[in-house]
């Protein structure tokens, strides 16, 4: 029964909480006189292995309690408000009425500020991201959106507020529809001095190399091809704990030592990928043989008592 209950949560993804589709906001979008009805839903989530917090000596379930350092006990949930520290030790009591009271009409609307050019959007500025779809009433107008945003090669900037926040966000046409990512604010971003290069160090031949280097390993994108390695050897493992098994170690990091020539690595990379596999090599070595085999004419029989 253990052993079921183990594939179980493994094939069903039940190490981490199951993602569902469900509906994060609801209102309208708007830029000119165009007003469409939309939903979000989320565009993706982190799947991770999540662990209990056990009693050493008995290993029994612990949780956390709530404690009133004032009056010295557990208090329950029900008895919790919100407070603001403005001074040490001195807290302002925040009720959710108040807080209904300033919410921005961006709760319900959101205005598209400007449109901007895509490439012109530093990634560094995105957070997290959610698929828009359209209510029945605002297909048309979503789809006349999505077009022209596609054609224009321009992104819409525009504000909405949930989660108790206020967030600015990007509307981008995808392949099939579009896409809304919430984005950090200019002073929630890390400005860093020493975040740049110096192009001196680099020579332009160095450059050429490097570029063939990625050309020669280019590829379609294709996100199907990468896998959390770490995450699928948490689960062999815990199976095989559960299971008694003995847990296989896995090979320790190759150390990695400075790389010096930098042409060199470089020469000696783009060389490698160039190289056929040697079991490829060695196959089509074989098929050329074997044509060059089958090319040459054929001697003729003998006759038999002639």
């Amino acid at each position: 029964m253990l052993e079921t209950n183990l594939e179980i949560m493994l094939s069903t993804g039940r190490f981490s909480n199951p993602f569902m589709a469900s509906t994060i906001w609801k209102g309208h979008i708007t830029f000119g006189l165009i007003s469409l009805p939309i939903r979000l839903v989320a565009a993706a989530r982190a799947e991770t292995i999540s662990f209990n917090q056990l009693h050493k000596t008995d290993n029994s379930r612990v949780k956390q309690v709530l404690y009133c350092q004032a009056e010295d006990k557990p208090v329950p949930r029900s008895e919790l408000v919100k407070g603001f520290e403005y001074e040490d030790g001195k807290y302002v009591v925040i009720a959710d009425e108040d807080i209904k009271k300033i919410t921005p009409k961006s709760a319900k609307v959101m205005e598209i500020l400007e449109f901007v050019k895509a490439q012109d959007v530093d990634a560094v500025y995105l957070e997290s991201s959610y698929y828009l779809h359209p209510e029945e009433a605002g297909e048309k107008a979503y789809t006349v959106l999505h077009r022209a945003l596609k054609e224009t090669g321009r992104v819409g900037v525009a504000k909405i507020t949930m989660h108790n926040r206020e967030h600015v966000v990007i509307l981008r046409p995808s392949r099939t529809g579009m896409t809304l990512h919430t984005m950090h604010y200019a002073d929630e971003v890390r400005a860093i001095d020493e975040f740049r290069t110096d192009s001196s160090l680099a020579k332009d031949v160095e450059v050429q190399i490097a570029a063939q280097l990625i050309d020669a390993m280019e590829a379609p994108f294709d996100p199907e091809k990468y896998k959390d390695n770490y995450r699928e050897s948490l689960k062999a493992m815990i199976e095989a704990k559960v299971k008694g098994e003995e847990i296989v170690e896995a090979p320790a990091a190759e150390e990695l030592a400075p790389v010096i020539d930098i042409m060199q690595a470089l020469k000696t990379s783009l060389a490698a990928l160039k190289k056929p596999p040697a079991r490829a090599a060695t196959s089509a070595a074989a098929e050329a043989a074997s044509e060059a085999a089958s090319a040459k004419p054929k001697r003729a029989k003998k006759a038999v008592g002639g």
